[in-house]
């Protein structure tokens, strides 16, 4: 007989976002006539920008040509795209990168999850926390996280991020093989320093571990010595893997594209002390895994590097850091403790009277008829904390805030 893979078993029932979107259901079905409105869910609401969609329409006419048509493209992405991403996302900043250190991929959150098949399953990992929860589940799904208990996995070390460390976590005190980071933070909000950022790339030459780096929101930094990129720091190309995303940059969660950088100097080692390269393994892997993104998505993420697009891009960005600014100012105005939203579109807002995270989202879906995201929901240490989003409308953003300042008042 088949035998289930029994570390999914392990996860929780839902995933955290699905346990909200049925909570919210339920309140709607029960209260049909109400208008809510989610600050919860990071989606993106504002549309592709004019030079994201000339660049789509140019691509579909293309595939209806016999001429310009094109069936399966190279796994690890065109060239055309990835020769964009290291002129402007690289070079600028003095980073130089081989354009087959480049994987194009259909969001980040793919390759969060699926790089880890690259290293074997008893490795240890650790995590900021809270966290975003892709990370823990899918090296749930390998095994590698061992058991839950009392809201946290056994073989996780939990490295807590908290208004009193300034969300960076402190570095363990013994050796870990794996860390996640995410800078600027989901669900934070918050960023990381240079010298911060290098203790870690030290630690993780010093000990032979791994950084995965998600830099999905590193577009939203606004300013200019918060590194974008974990290779701003010596060292880190022996040692770190990094992630990037098009969905909240330009609003690409429904067009889906991305990539990921591996290095070719970063290795793992056998159990007999051979270094293998991984970015021959992670190129291997997309190779028999993946199809590679649609020409259609990547021709649309080449165009926000033009200069039409990378202005229109950045006036979506100013839109979103707007609603943050708005919201932060007003929600600590209302007496509330409030971090991230400088640098990012997310806030993390400390619940009053020690609350807990499902019961301040169960009082503000009900009475103010606002959706948020449970701290909880991102690991132990976001007990306490709501997660908002900037990512509505601004005259939407503007109702909830009302909504929110009379019900606390």
């Amino acid at each position: 007989m088949a035998l289930v893979n029994e570390h999914f078993l392990k996860l929780p029932n839902n995933y955290l976002f699905a346990d909200i979107a049925k909570k919210v259901n339920a309140f709607k079905a029960t209260h049909p006539k109400t208008d809510v409105i989610s600050l919860g869910i990071g989606d993106v609401t504002q549309p592709l920008c004019p030079a994201v969609v000339e660049a789509i329409h140019k691509a579909a006419d293309e595939m209806a040509i016999q001429s310009s048509f094109r069936g399966y493209g190279p796994e690890q992405g065109y060239d055309f795209l990835r020769e964009a991403i290291l002129k402007n996302d690289f070079l600028p900043r003095g980073i130089h990168l081989d354009i087959n250190e480049i994987f194009v991929n259909d969001g980040a959150k793919s390759d969060t999850g699926n790089l880890q098949e690259l290293v074997r399953w008893d490795n240890s990992i650790a995590v900021g926390d809270p966290i975003y929860p892709v990370y823990i589940d899918s090296n749930v799904m390998i095994g590698r996280a061992g058991t839950l208990e009392d809201g946290r996995w056994s073989n996780v070390i939990y490295m807590p991020c908290t208004a009193e460390n300034g969300f960076v976590p402190q570095i363990p005190d013994r050796r870990v093989d794996i860390i996640y980071l995410c800078y600027p933070n989901n669900p934070t909000g918050t960023v990381i320093s240079k010298e911060e950022l290098k203790k870690w790339v030290n630690y993780a030459l010093k000990n032979d571990a791994l950084i995965f780096y998600d830099a999905a929101y590193e577009a939203y930094i606004q300013d200019d010595s918060i590194p974008h990129s974990i290779y701003e720091i010596r060292g880190a190309r022996k040692c770190a893997i990094e992630f990037h995303s098009y969905s909240k940059t330009a609003g690409f969660t429904g067009v889906r594209c991305g990539y990921t950088i591996v290095p070719k100097d970063v290795t793992a080692s056998t159990l007999t002390g051979e270094r293998i390269p991984l970015n021959h393994l992670w190129y291997r892997r997309q190779c028999t895994k993946f199809n590679g993104t649609s020409y259609i998505s990547q021709r649309a993420a080449e165009a926000i590097y033009t200069p039409e697009g990378k202005e229109q891009v950045k006036a979506t960005i100013d839109y979103y850091m707007q609603n943050a600014h708005t919201m932060k100012q007003t929600l600590k105005d209302l007496g509330l403790e409030v971090y991230g939203g400088e640098h990012a579109p997310y806030l993390w807002v400390k619940t009053p009277e020690g609350m807990n995270s499902w019961r301040f989202f169960e009082q503000m879906l009900y009475d103010a008829h606002v959706v948020c995201t449970p701290g909880v929901g991102f690991g132990p240490s976001g007990e306490g904390y709501v997660r908002l989003t900037a990512f509505g409308q601004q005259s939407q953003t503007a109702e909830a805030l009302q909504r929110i300042e009379k019900w606390l008042k």
